[in-house]
């Protein structure tokens, strides 16, 4: 569909949360987050109400690499993933297993974004899976959440343990899987998913020295623990503009 069709069909709440939605994938794809096509982001469409009263949701076609992703290539969906958009690709079951069953389950939740990240899946596959090691591992570890692996998310029946896994939770390993975060909005999910992904490379570059590590104390990591509940920490409002400036100094295509 031509951009400037796709833009004027839908509300403006929409065509924003497509341009950040892009924008995410592209970023995703930048910091070597993907894996082929698989894996995926999704977003909440605004005040958006489909045929059957429920809520809209966009996320990508199954045959786009996340550096092609633009705002207009987006497919909308209801929340059983039932095609809502024009559009000649399908989207992954899999992937919309889990998304579905996050945004089904937490109202307060506007964006959600999966990896299989080679360092993710590496710390999702041990036994004490992130270590309160680094700062940046104590920024996300207070809200960390667990899941254990049930096969290829296929089966509708996980949805219900998975979201009773997360619970309130910003914040979750998959086992043997990967990782995951979802926010209030794009720039949220994907900066807890920046730093998450940042602490599982920490872990995996200090346990690959093969000396003894130092771990803070149990009262910095509590101290830490407050103050990113108190938000003392919160930056994604600061750093989502610089990242989409970063964007569109290198290829603004996302926004068409």
């Amino acid at each position: 569909m031509n951009v400037v069709a796709m833009q004027q069909k839908v509300s403006e709440a929409e065509w924003q949360a497509r341009v950040d939605l892009a924008a995410c994938y592209r970023l995703a794809a930048h910091y070597g987050w993907t894996d082929l096509i698989l894996t995926h982001i999704s977003a909440r469409v605004p005040g958006e109400v489909g045929p059957d009263g429920g809520e809209c949701f966009l996320i990508n076609p199954m045959a786009y690499m996340f550096h092609e992703i633009t705002a207009s290539c987006l497919i909308k969906v209801d929340i059983d993933g039932k095609v809502l958009s024009d559009t000649d690709y399908d989207i992954n079951p899999a992937g919309f297993t889990i998304h579905s069953a996050v945004h089904a389950a937490r109202p307060d939740v506007g964006c959600v974004m999966h990896l299989h990240t080679d360092d993710g899946v590496a710390v999702s596959s041990q036994a004490h899976g992130l270590l309160p090691l680094t700062q940046t591992a104590l920024t996300v570890s207070g809200n960390l959440s667990y899941h254990d692996y049930e096969g290829i998310a296929l089966d509708l029946d996980e949805r219900e343990r998975l979201v009773a896994n997360l619970g309130d939770s910003n914040v979750m390993i998959l086992r043997n899987h990967g990782t995951l975060t979802c926010g209030a909005d794009v720039a949220s999910a994907f900066t807890t998913m920046f730093w998450l992904e940042r602490a599982c490379t920490m872990q995996i570059k200090a346990l690959s020295g093969g000396v003894k590590l130092n771990m803070p104390s149990a009262q910095s990591a509590e101290t830490v623990k407050q103050q990113v509940a108190n938000g003392s920490t919160s930056l994604s409002g600061l750093a989502w503009p610089a990242l989409l400036r970063m964007l569109d100094a290198q290829d603004p295509s996302y926004r068409n």
